[in-house]
């Protein structure tokens, strides 16, 4: 068992500190989290760690995925400098005296009124900063975004994408657990209990992994967007058991085995790729490689196949809209996802889109982080 956590150390900026600390790792530990979490410290106490874990966990966490990675966040956070680091972080007011300050940290943590009363005015003025950044940052189109400002989206971006690939997964492993009812064994069982099925007995289900193709177009209209949408599809790679990505331009190149790299040395990899970078674009000719080359991998019938493109094709539109044909009548879903469908006024009047459209399943935008995370509700 872990020692105990000296209660002069636990304050009201120490817990602030921690909801930070635990949101940079992925966490959903936002202002209101913060203060749920001050107020939830209040009702447990400090006086011993279990109830400080326990009062912290109750409010942050609403998964087991939450649960496993707060364990990982508590420990290291509260732990991971020993009960010096507590001393390190007191303020000089706090350092008055033991009994004292052991008070006054009391006496901060019981006032859950409003943000102001609870956060000091740098903490709240930092968190809220904090979400507003967040908020504009997902909202704006990844083309206009400045150099810093698409560092930290793209920080903010990679865990989302983790976290919604997790998701994913939770959910199918759900959603697979139970398939028909089994008549004879539910009669069978009911039998003690006179006859009433009260308890359903189900036949195991055989899981088909769900299996997700992806190509991304690389071309120059898409250079604003084709470095960014590669960490996309880095996120979800790693978090799903079958995924095939691919790149394009005018010819077609897998990345499936470059993108099980860690993320730098996958990168480095790509740049090496002779993959016609900001090259021309020729969608339906790339599509025919697919499925003369790769058709293989829709065998499975619980396949999406999704396409990041903006559409602009310098090929035909009927090989377009025949290629994709091939691919429709293979997979559960297709989905496209056009970047330029969240400009205000766009129509998808290009050949190529017009071609593509009959064969879509789902059309949507890509443009910007809110638009990406949205593609959950499509598989």
């Amino acid at each position: 068992m872990m020692d105990s956590i000296q209660q002069p150390g636990v304050t009201t900026t120490t817990i602030v500190e921690f909801c930070r600390f635990a949101r940079d790792k992925g966490l959903p530990a936002g202002v209101q989290g913060t203060l749920d979490a001050l107020e939830a410290t209040v009702a447990l106490g400090v006086d011993s760690e279990q109830a400080l874990k326990f009062g912290l966990r109750s409010v942050l966490c609403s998964s087991k995925d939450d649960w496993d990675l707060f364990e990982e966040c508590f420990k290291t956070f509260w732990k991971g400098a020993g009960p010096e680091r507590f001393s390190v972080r007191t303020t000089h007011r706090e350092r008055e005296g033991s009994s004292g300050a052991t008070r006054r940290d009391q006496s901060s943590l019981m006032s859950t009124g409003s943000g102001d009363d609870v956060l000091s005015e740098e903490e709240g003025n930092l968190a809220l900063a904090g979400a507003s950044a967040h908020e504009r940052l997902s909202k704006a189109d990844i083309s206009t975004l400045p150099q810093n400002d698409l560092a930290m989206l793209e920080q903010i971006a990679l865990r989302l994408f983790k976290q919604m690939s997790r998701r994913l997964q939770r959910r199918r492993r759900i959603g697979t657990l139970r398939g028909q009812v089994d008549l004879r064994r539910t009669i069978r069982r009911s039998i003690s209990r006179g006859g009433e099925p009260i308890n359903l007995r189900y036949r195991e289900r055989k899981l088909r992994p769900h299996r997700l193709v992806t190509l991304l177009d690389i071309s120059g209209s898409m250079s604003p967007y084709s470095l960014f949408l590669v960490k996309f599809l880095y996120a979800l790679q790693k978090h799903f058991q079958r995924v095939d990505t691919f790149l394009f331009s005018t010819s077609l190149v897998e990345i499936t085995s470059l993108l099980r790299a860690p993320l730098r040395g996958a990168l480095q990899a790509l740049s090496q790729q002779p993959a016609g970078w900001s090259g021309g674009t020729n969608i339906g000719g790339s599509l025919r490689e697919f499925n003369q080359l790769h058709s293989r991998k829709l065998r499975s019938g619980n396949t999406s196949f999704l396409i990041l493109s903006d559409g602009w094709d310098t090929g035909e539109p009927g090989a377009l809209a025949a290629e994709l044909s091939a691919v429709k009548r293979r997979v559960r879903r297709l989905i496209w996802l056009n970047p330029l469908l969240g400009l205000k006024d766009y129509q998808p009047i290009t050949s190529g889109m017009r071609a593509a459209l009959p064969h879509i399943d789902v059309f949507a935008p890509a443009h910007n982080l809110e638009s990406l995370l949205a593609l959950e509700r499509h598989l």
